[in-house]
Order: structure tokens, then C-alpha cells, then sequence
């Protein structure tokens, strides 16, 4: 497909997701903006733009994911340097938003650091925001600006459905979960379970119940992220024990901390499919892990938003 872009149209990446960025600008037919990141001998960062962005429409591409804080400042620094180098609009495109698990007080005297990253965004001069998956839909909300939100259940879903699965159940892993479950269910004509569960503290999982019928099924598990794999891998492997014939997962967000690479190789589970949203090592890329490319989604929404055309057909 060809794209429609003016002269203004400029596209820059930092260090979180090169060869996504680099996907994207393929697409486009673009060149990557020129752009530098350094480090002074104290580990301040440094970012100097190698080129004019003087009334350009900017879209520049930054996951939050770990180092999370390191990749936070060099995108607020970019906009700061775009800004002041005169940028007409700043579009941030941030495939995976970081510190999105912290949206709410859930305990006395707790910071709500998803609305204080969307002030900086805000502060630093970004005009709109393009996602994917928030893990709490009203992190939308928390910002003054545009934000379009897009999600990978239509992804996952055509993936699993060219495997050609035959008997297959979506399993929720927690209650929060079901109504992406749904989506997914409807767009594969399978029914859904869930997984009843309790969360003493974070990264801590006891297993409850399964509510639903997955004997003699193939179970697809989906979430938004996996972290430490604890949930995934508990239920996975409790699926089994109450009759499922195989289970597969998938999340757009593959943040995989911790444990949770050895957890899923020893685990129930027969395939993790996941989206690039985060860049994963070489070391991360085991076997049972599927990676299956956003950029064909994030270049069309750039197209629309580019365009000036409704960007609400990707929502559904």
C-alpha cells in the first residue's frame, strides 16, 4: 500500500524500538529523522537533531519499557529539543506505556505515576499520543491532549485463527480480563473461561478457581502484558490439570521481568505469541515465544492521523 505523505511529514525514533521504527519508515516509504543520543561522562543525556524539523508534523517513536526511566527522559528531552527547534505538531508514538499499572490509589499515601508521566508528556510539548493496549483504559483520560489508543486483540486473533486451531476456549487469567476475552472469543466463535484469582501483593499469585469448560480443549490464554509470568504460568499449568488437550497465550505487551523466561520454559504452556510493542533480546527469544509485528497497525494509524482521516475503524 501506498502512503500519502506532504514534505512536512518527518519521523524520528530513540533507543527503545530501532527495528520497529525502522518497520514503520519501510512502510511509510521514508527515511528515519536524523538524531543523536549521547551520554556526558556524568550519564546525563544528550540528544542533538541532525536535521530541520523547522514546521514539521513530527511522530516520534519511544516505548517506555525497561530501562524504563532512561527511555522516559530521553523522550521528554526529544520534545523539549523538537519543540524548541520550532516542530509545528509532536506526535509521540509510544507503543508501550510504562508505569501504566500505577493509575490509581489503591493504598494510602501511593502516587498515581500514570497521570504524572502523561503532565510530563504534556509539559515537555507532545501534541498527541498514539498506544497501544493501556493497561487501564482511563489513562486516556489523564491527558489534555488527543490520545488514540490502539489494540491487539484483532492481531492475535488473526494469528491463532491461520493456525487453524480446532475446539479452542479464550481464558481470561483474572476477572479484569474478560472483556478482552470477549473480543477475542467473538472473533474466533469460541467460547471463554476465566481464571478466578486472588493477588496478596504485586507479582504474587494463589491460584483460585477455573470458571468454564476447557476439557479436552485448546485454551488460548490472553492478557494485555505479562511481567514476571506468574499469573500466566500458574494458570497454564492449571488448565492442564483440569483437562485442557493443549494452552497457548499471548499479550501485546511482552514485558517478561524476573523469572518470567525460565517460568514460561518450564511451563504448561505451548506457545507464547506476543506482539513487538516492547523489543525483545535475543536471549528473551526462546522457542515457545512468537513475535508478530505491529507496524503495518501504528503506520496506518499514522496514515489516518496524517491524513486527517478517521482513525476509529483500527479501534474495532
Amino acid at each position: 500500500m501506498a502512503y500519502q505523505l506532504n514534505d512536512r511529514f518527518k519521523m524520528f525514533t530513540l533507543n527503545s524500538n530501532p527495528n520497529l521504527a525502522a518497520e514503520m519508515a519501510q512502510l511509510l516509504g521514508c527515511e528515519l529523522g536524523k538524531s543523536s543520543v549521547t551520554r556526558f561522562s556524568d550519564g546525563e543525556i544528550q540528544i542533538n537533531i541532525e536535521e530541520s524539523v523547522r514546521g514539521s508534523e513530527v511522530y516520534l517513536v519511544q516505548s517506555t519499557s525497561q530501562p524504563g526511566n532512561e527511555y522516559i527522559m530521553e523522550l521528554l528531552i526529544m520534545i523539549d529539543a523538537l519543540k524548541r527547534a520550532s516542530a509545528k505538531t509532536i506526535n509521540v508514538v509510544i507503543p508501550y506505556y510504562g508505569y501504566a499499572r500505577q493509575d490509581r490509589k489503591a493504598r494510602s499515601r501511593e502516587p498515581i505515576t500514570a497521570k504524572l508521566f502523561a503532565n510530563l508528556l504534556e509539559t515537555a510539548g507532545a501534541n498527541r499520543v498514539l498506544t497501544m493496549d493501556l493497561h487501564a483504559p482511563q489513562i486516556q483520560g489523564f491527558f489534555d491532549i488527543p490520545v488514540d489508543q490502539l489494540i491487539g486483540v484483532p492481531i492475535l486473533s488473526e494469528y491463532f485463527e491461520n493456525k487453524g486451531l480446532e475446539d479452542i476456549v479464550v481464558v481470561a487469567p483474572d476477572n479484569g480480563g474478560v472483556v478482552k476475552a470477549r473480543k477475542m472469543a467473538s472473533r474466533l466463535n469460541a467460547p471463554i473461561a476465566f481464571v478466578d484469582k486472588r493477588r496478596p501483593m504485586p507479582n504474587v499469585v494463589e491460584l483460585m478457581n477455573i470458571v468454564g469448560n476447557i476439557e479436552g480443549k485448546n485454551a488460548i490464554i490472553i492478557d494485555d502484558l505479562i511481567d514476571t509470568a506468574g499469573t500466566i504460568t500458574l494458570a497454564a499449568n492449571a488448565l492442564i490439570e483440569k483437562g485442557a488437550k493443549a494452552v497457548y497465550a499471548c499479550c501485546t505487551h511482552p514485558v517478561l521481568s524476573g523469572p518470567a523466561i525460565s517460568r514460561i520454559e518450564n511451563s504448561s504452556i505451548t506457545e507464547l505469541v506476543v506482539t513487538n510493542t516492547i523489543e525483545l533480546p535475543e536471549e528473551k527469544m526462546i522457542n515457545k515465544i512468537t513475535s508478530i509485528s505491529i507496524a503495518p497497525l501504528l503506520v496506518d494509524a499514522i496514515d489516518r492521523i496524517h491524513n486527517e482521516k478517521a482513525v476509529s475503524p483500527l479501534f474495532e
